[in-house]
Order: C-alpha cells, then structure tokens, then sequence
C-alpha cells in the first residue's frame, strides 16, 4: 500500500465528489427560493439539526472506530506472518542445515523456506479473490504445483506439504522428536493466522447498520439548509457543502477500512509484506534477493511516499 505524506486535496474530493455536487445543487436550490420565493420561506430551529448531527457524529464515531480495527487486525495477524516466516526458516537452518549437514538436507531447507515463501504470495492473492497460483512455479517444484491444483484453498495445501514433509525429515533422523514439534507449533501458528484473516474476510460488516447511519446522514444534510438560512442567509450554502462534506469523508473512510483485503489503495498491504518475507528468507539462505516487480511510482514520485510494511 503507498499513501503519500500530503494527500492531495483532489484524492480526497473525489472519494465523495458525486455527493458533494449533489449537495451543492441542493443548498443553491433552497437559498434561491428561500430568497425569491415567499412561500417557501421556511426555516427550522438551529437545534433540530444540531442535535441530529452530535448523535450521527456519535455513530461515524463508532462505525470509524470498529472499521479500523478490522482493518488493525488485518495488519497484526499479518505481522505476526513476518515474524513466524522468519522463524521457520531459522529453525529450518539451525535444526536441519547444520555445518556437518549434507547436501540433501540443504536442499531440503531451500525447498521448505522457498514454499514458505510462495505460502505468503499465494495467501495474498487468496484473500484479494485472485489467482493464488499466480507466480508460484519460481518457489515450488513441478510436484508441488500438481499437487495444489487439487485444492481449491492452495495455501491450506503448502502447509499440508509442509507438514509431510517435516514428518519425512523426523523419520529420516534430520531433525529430533522436539524439533519437529517446535517446527509442527509454527504450523499451526500459520494456520491460525490465516483463519485470522479470512474471518475478517469473510465477516461483512453488518449491512443495516450502514444503511441507517447513510440514511440519517441524507436527512441531517436535507435538514441542515433550512436550519442554518434563517441566520446566514446564502452563506448556507458554503457552510453545508463544509459540513456534508465532512460527514460523507469520514463515513467514505469507514467503509474503505472495513474491508482490509479487497485490493484498494486503504488495504492491508500483504503484497509488500509477502516481498519483505522473501527478501529476508532469501538472504538467510544467503541467495541473491532482486524484486521482479517494477516500483509503481516514478523515480521522483518515490522520495514523497512510503511503504507501510
């Protein structure tokens, strides 16, 4: 995910530009005939909208709150995913690729630290909807790849892999009784963390509950004009385009953080995350790292923004 040190103003705006011409056109539309048309001289007291906004102000509150630590979460377990990948493949070198190890056995620690690696890619592309197969053939062998193109979830597949393949390096005498347990605890923690992100993907933030804070947002907006005319005449019309505006930003936030694995700029960023795990895990098995991919911004855009890892 990149975000920049100073958001354009113009990102922003266009998150809610349909709602704010809308707005616009309204608040013009009452201050005309307010002003031109007596019979539609009508105004309601200041505190009807004042009392509605404090208490939708309390639910975008709420609604903000509860979206950001989806969205929290999302970027612990993932955290959690670097640390423990990190982990494996150091147990994997102290407990198996020993000075006295022999050539089998290190390839045996470049075969499960590499799939580790496609573990982390093909997680990605599994919580985004996409191909979780995708670019997997440059970390796995021609075995492992027929083997998960039998699953419908390929990352529950590479830890099945992995798990046999720890149960082969125990029966072989590679490694002991409590390092296959410690390496099997790994395991598990990689399965709960992918059951971590896939509750929160799977888990859609209740429907009502938006659509009511939606709606009371329209009638606060709908409102407001007739409220604030009275006492500032057509400077209504700037002050409710301000204060919709404010209002349709931070409900658009919300619900741009609610959903933390759907590929938008706001995501989790696992596809970094997942370069970062294969930079490390391949300089610990001290192999040369260079990232396929090409920076998505430009040289000169590169010194204003920053990676959230």
């Amino acid at each position: 995910m990149l975000l920049k040190e100073n958001i354009p103003v113009s990102y922003m705006l266009g998150k809610v530009k349909k709602e704010v011409l809308l707005v616009t056109v309204y608040s013009v539309l009452i201050a005309v005939m307010y002003n031109n048309f007596h019979v539609t001289r009508i105004s309601i007291p200041i505190a009807v909208p004042t009392i509605l906004g404090t208490i939708i102000s309390l639910l975008l509150a709420f609604k903000s709150n509860q979206a950001y630590d989806r969205w929290w979460e999302a970027r612990t377990l993932w955290g959690a995913i670097v640390n423990d990948s990190r982990s494996f493949t150091r147990q994997l070198l102290t407990f198996v690729d020993t000075p006295y190890a022999e050539d089998e056995q290190r390839r045996f620690v470049e075969k499960l630290s590499k799939r580790q690696i496609a573990w982390c890619h093909s997680l990605s592309c599994h919580l985004r909807k996409q191909d979780p197969r995708a670019g997997l053939e440059k970390y796995l062998s021609e075995e492992d790849m027929k083997h998960i193109s039998r699953y419908g979830n390929v990352p529950v597949a590479l830890l099945e892999l992995h798990g046999a393949d720890i149960r082969s390096a125990y029966k072989l005498g590679w490694i002991n009784e409590f390092q296959q347990i410690e390496l099997d605890k790994t395991l598990t923690r990689f399965s709960n963390h992918m059951g971590g992100c896939e509750r929160i993907k799977n888990t859609v933030f209740p429907a009502t509950y938006s659509t009511y804070i939606h709606f009371s947002v329209l009638l606060f907006i709908l409102l407001l004009p007739f409220g604030l005319i009275e006492f500032f005449g057509v400077v209504e019309v700037p002050l409710v385009i301000a204060i919709a505006t404010s209002f349709f930003l931070i409900e658009s936030m919300a619900i741009h953080l609610q959903d933390p694995f759907e590929n938008k700029p706001t995501d989790t960023p696992t596809t970094t995350i997942s370069r970062t795990i294969e930079r490390d895990v391949m300089q610990m098995l001290k192999e040369n790292y260079k990232a396929d991919s090409k920076p998505a911004v430009s040289a000169s855009e590169q010194s204003k923004v920053f990676y959230i890892l």
